[in-house]
């Protein structure tokens, strides 16, 4: 059998995740309802992988929208590579979101609906490529998240109890 060309047609060695998580807001699930979840592909410079490997990342104030037939990452801060010179890159700049055309034409249509967002979960490596999961969510109210609470306080209560008398 032939050896694959490129590195990212490779499989991943056993034991290896197949994806490295490298940033993640958390407080997705808590702030909206998750309706659908996509995977994009990033455009960046050089400094910004390097940046992202070293896990310099922050997507809490992120969201994407699409603009003339294609996705843009709007407000994600992606810090300066620490080893690079007067070459950086801009840390809240605008980068484009790599999904296929029928992808962006089904997000286009849900994003002009009342309170529907589109927000980035994580950025992580698959096979040696930067991935952005994208989630298509609606705003929750003060008292969905109070239940939230209360639910994760009681599953919590539950398991104990369980544990106990195991």
């Amino acid at each position: 059998m032939p050896k694959p060309k490129r590195k990212a047609d490779r499989k991943p060695a056993p034991g290896k995740p197949a994806r490295k998580i490298v940033a993640e807001n958390r407080q997705i699930p808590y702030k909206y309802h998750v309706l659908e979840r996509f995977e994009a592909g990033l455009v960046l410079t050089g400094t910004e992988v390097k940046a992202l490997r070293e896990g310099r990342a922050t997507l809490r104030d992120a969201y994407a929208i699409i603009q003339r037939g294609e996705a843009w990452l709007l407000n994600c801060h992606i810090s300066p590579y620490s080893h690079s010179g007067y070459a950086g890159h801009d840390p809240l700049r605008t980068r484009k979101l790599l999904l296929h055309k029928d992808e962006i034409l089904k997000l286009y249509g849900r994003v002009q609906e009342k309170g529907l967002t589109l927000v980035p979960v994580r950025f992580y490596f698959r096979n040696g490529r930067a991935k952005c999961e994208l989630a298509l969510v609606k705003g929750k109210k003060v008292w969905d998240r109070r239940e939230t609470i209360r639910r994760r306080t009681a599953q919590r209560e539950i398991d104990q109890e369980l544990k106990r008398y195991r």
